[in-house]
């Protein structure tokens, strides 16, 4: 049977089970006294998949919200799905009632990163592991990592200096460092080429069609993740015959008590790497696009910035104390993540059957809190459209802003994302000069996290007094060299 025989077997066997779920669901649904939420399902298994992917994402979402509410139904990627829009909602499924809503993945994805990744569980096992995660990325435990990120950051910096440079893609590599020293400590050096060749293969098919044929991306992948897999199998192997004990990620996981097995581990570290990378550099792509578009607040950050470095001597490093003088940079990010929302949606699954305001959400049915729509709601923040870092002086209202998530499930490491930020833009501000914004970046992408398709087209001038010296740029690319 050639290739696209076998895929069309596929399709048809796929829509007859979408019909017979149908049918099923038909007979389930008439039963009960409560309506589903208002909506549209769109054709017969795509759903109204081609509709959110054909445009602006957020455009598909705002629209079926202004007309439906802030709960409404839709059918895309293969399942039927609530999306719901208000911190209520938001609060509702992943925090009051989050025992009844699983957190889910496609499946292409959740088997590459290890069915025993914390992503994909809840309860007493995803409780053990948070645990274990939190006690690696706590402030009290990541301060120590600051001459180290520090040290990634100029290393980054240097290798960039007077050539042009894919902003996105090389933020992704200064994150896979950074992310990499968090789970290895110092001896991640010892493995970094060996872990990013088969990681930057792996991440290729985070996406694709789950068919593990050969010469499918798909099967390419798994084979990257089971080189993955065996090199951390050594990296244990190694720290158990070496009998020492570790500060990092790995350490933690390695030193419980109820002991994880190695698969557990090698999940998980891969699930790490895949969580702190690609968003983070995203937000950094975001950062400096924003910051290149609003002179007076790159201004006020150099100044802040420069004061720091001000009372240092020549080559100083800076410190966990230093990083906490930074109050407008904080804002500047958390307003690059509000306005960029780089965690748009995230999923959850009915585990039963579940009432919300009178709607009905069924067992199995994806439901998806769209972050975005609650970050960019006039009701809670005015004028949402605008960068504005001042908005941050006084705390957004519980429910209202939620980067990394909310509850159980929200992001343990976003104190480390938080401090890697800090200080690259600490380095960038205070030894490079932004200049002209040649292009706005925009573009949306529909994967893990949403980043723009131009990445950050900026151009570097070599003086911080300097003007830009630079008339043309690709897009997606930034030129950068030292200041005086």
């Amino acid at each position: 049977m050639d290739i696209s025989a076998l895929f069309l077997t596929l399709f048809a066997g796929s829509l007859f089970l979408y019909f017979l779920r149908c049918l099923i669901s038909q007979r389930r649904f008439g039963s009960s006294k409560l309506p589903l939420p208002p909506g549209t399902m769109g054709w017969p298994y795509v759903g109204e998949t081609f509709q959110l992917y054909s445009q602006d994402p957020n455009v598909f979402f705002q629209s079926k919200q202004k007309r439906y509410g802030s709960v409404f139904k839709t059918h895309v990627l293969g399942c039927p799905c609530v999306m719901i829009s208000s911190p209520e909602a938001a609060k509702f499924v992943l925090v009051t009632k989050s025992h009844l809503f699983k957190p889910t993945f496609p499946a292409s994805k959740e088997r590459m990163l290890g069915k025993q990744a914390i992503f994909f569980h809840q309860g007493d096992y995803h409780a053990k592991l948070r645990k274990l995660v939190l006690r690696a990325f706590m402030p009290e435990s990541i301060r120590n990592m600051v001459p180290d990120i520090e040290s990634i950051a100029q290393d980054s910096l240097r290798s960039w200096e007077g050539t042009m440079i894919n902003t996105y893609q090389e933020m992704k590599t200064y994150t896979f460092n950074v992310a990499l020293l968090s789970i290895f400590g110092k001896d991640e050096v010892l493995y970094r080429e060996d872990l990013k060749r088969c990681y930057y293969i792996l991440e290729k098919g985070y996406n694709s069609m789950p068919v593990n044929l050969p010469g499918t991306l798909f099967h390419k992948s798994m084979k990257a993740r089971k080189e993955l897999s065996q090199i951390l199998a050594r990296i244990l192997s190694e720290r158990r015959q070496n009998g020492s004990s570790h500060n990092d990620l790995l350490g933690s996981f390695m030193g419980d008590k109820e002991e994880l097995t190695d698969e557990q581990i090698a999940d998980n570290i891969i699930g790490v790497i895949f969580a702190a990378r690609d968003t983070t550099a995203s937000v950094m792509s975001w950062i400096l696009k924003y910051l290149a578009e609003n002179p007076n607040v790159l201004e006020a950050v150099t100044e802040e910035q420069m004061a720091i470095r001000k009372d240092k001597e020549e080559g100083e490093s800076l410190t966990w104390g230093d990083t906490k003088k930074m109050p407008l940079t904080s804002r500047v990010i958390q307003e690059t993540l509000r306005v960029a929302s780089i965690l748009s949606f995230t999923f959850r699954e009915a585990v039963e059957d579940v009432e919300y305001e009178g709607y009905l959400i069924p067992k199995g049915w994806k439901v998806l809190p769209l972050f975005r729509n609650i970050h960019h709601s006039a009701d809670i923040f005015s004028n949402p459209g605008k960068f504005d870092p001042s908005r941050f002086e006084v705390a957004p209202k519980p429910n209202t802003f939620m980067p990394f998530g909310n509850g159980t499930h929200s992001c343990p490491g976003n104190e480390l994302a938080k401090l890697e930020m800090s200080i690259m833009i600490h380095h960038l501000t205070t030894k490079y000069r932004f200049g002209q914004l040649l292009e706005r970046a925009t573009g949306f992408s529909m994967g893990h996290s949403r980043f723009p398709k131009t990445d950050c087209p900026l151009c570097w001038p070599g003086s911080r007094r300097s003007k830009c010296r630079m008339t043309e740029l690709p897009l997606a690319f930034l030129y950068l060299e030292r200041g005086d």
